[in-house]
């Protein structure tokens, strides 16, 4: 299969199997291609850290933060906190921006720095495990959109392939068929989702790096937040105080990391592409400039952060430049849109993957009547 008929393959349909890849024109060496790329982009300086950068985010976040604590007590008992509510959903969504790039090790120069940093940011200022991060993130790293090896395709609530829509049982079929349009209203459960998970985790049979310090954040965390809240607020108001921000940071965490994967190829367990094009063909990029790379927290150069995963957010749209132009030079697809596009690309992946539910309302016995 060469590379322009694997990229048109890859636009056009919404599952791709990849079996291989076949040396043969200018990619006589994969390996190569991508050392080369890796070595243009060190060489100017696109790999050193950006901890100024960093800090000056962190302490934004932490005034932020200060003013909607400030806020939330002067306003009392007024239906005007769900405002601060909305707010600290952002916040802390920006908050874990920060805590995937130290995941990464695109913080600190130290590894053991940057996991005190994630450790801290996921679990005490947004309330999930970092050691679940860890694990499942690194798993999509090494496999995007990998059929068996990537865990952001298995099948949950949404399904993303269409043998997992064949699976679903008659009681949740009616929703896997149009479910490209539930998937951003059920974005509003999925911070409640995300806390599950990191709990699940911690106190859980599997291994877990510094568990109990794990534990002690996350409980702390909860316990504060919740007390807080439910001593300051009337009891229907404090609910909705939580509920408030939790969908805030359900969808908006889900609205920035949607768009990279969602409705790109997928790979079949088997498949044998480098790791070049195994990553720049499975990913997507959002356009918007400045606004987009504050509001995605550096997340819109997907194909830059996946060929790059440890580089500071600052260096992505240098590297999107230098990126852009090599896939060109190499004939590897390259894809990138506008944030509405993407999502208009997700409903509709998604609403394609869940026709193959089978349909709640088709009787065996009804069906052996039809008219063929």
């Amino acid at each position: 299969m060469s590379d322009a008929t694997a990229a048109a393959a890859a636009a056009a349909a919404p599952s791709v199997r990849i079996i291989k890849t076949r040396p043969g024109g200018d990619r006589k060496n994969p390996t190569t291609e991508y050392s080369a790329l890796l070595h243009t982009v060190r060489n100017l300086g696109l790999l050193r850290r950006s901890m100024g950068f960093y800090w000056a985010i962190f302490s934004i976040l932490v005034v932020a933060t200060a003013g909607a604590v400030t806020g939330f007590i002067l306003l009392g008992d007024s239906w005007f906190q769900l405002l601060i509510a909305a707010a600290l959903g952002i916040i802390f969504t920006q908050f874990a921006f920060l805590a995937h790039e130290a995941s990464h090790r695109a913080v600190f120069t130290s590894g053991p720095a940057n996991d005190r940093a994630g450790r801290v940011l996921a679990n005490l200022f947004v309330g999930i495990s970092y050691a679940w991060w860890m694990t499942k993130h690194s798993r999509h790293h090494a496999n995007p959109n990998v059929i068996g090896k990537d865990p952001d395709i298995d099948p949950d609530f949404i399904v993303f392939l269409e043998d997992d829509a064949k699976k679903v049982n008659w009681l949740t079929s009616f929703m896997t068929r149009k479910q490209g349009y539930w998937f951003f209203p059920l974005l509003t459960l999925e911070g409640i989702n995300l806390h599950i998970h990191g709990f699940r985790t911690v106190f859980g049979k599997g291994k877990v790096d510094k568990r109990w310090l794990e534990i002690t954040m996350l409980t702390t965390r909860l316990s504060l937040y919740l007390a807080a809240i439910f001593y300051f607020l009337p009891l229907g108001m404090a609910f909705a105080f939580v509920g408030v921000q939790m969908a805030v940071f359900g969808v908006y965490m889900g609205a920035s990391f949607a768009p990279n994967h969602k409705g790109m190829p997928i790979l079949p367990n088997e498949s044998k592409v480098d790791f070049l094009r195994r990553q720049v063909l499975t990913s997507r990029n959002i356009r918007g400039g400045t606004l987009m790379d504050t509001f995605m927290g550096g997340l819109n150069y997907q194909v830059e952060h996946h060929l790059f995963p440890n580089m500071a957010r600052p260096h992505l749209r240098r590297a999107q430049v230098i990126t852009k132009e090599y896939c060109e030079t190499h004939n590897i697809l390259y894809t990138e849109t506008s944030l509405t596009q993407s999502y208009k690309i997700v409903i509709e992946y998604l609403n394609r993957v869940g026709l193959s539910a089978r349909d709640p309302f088709d009787c065996p016995m009804v069906r052996s009547f039809r008219v063929r």
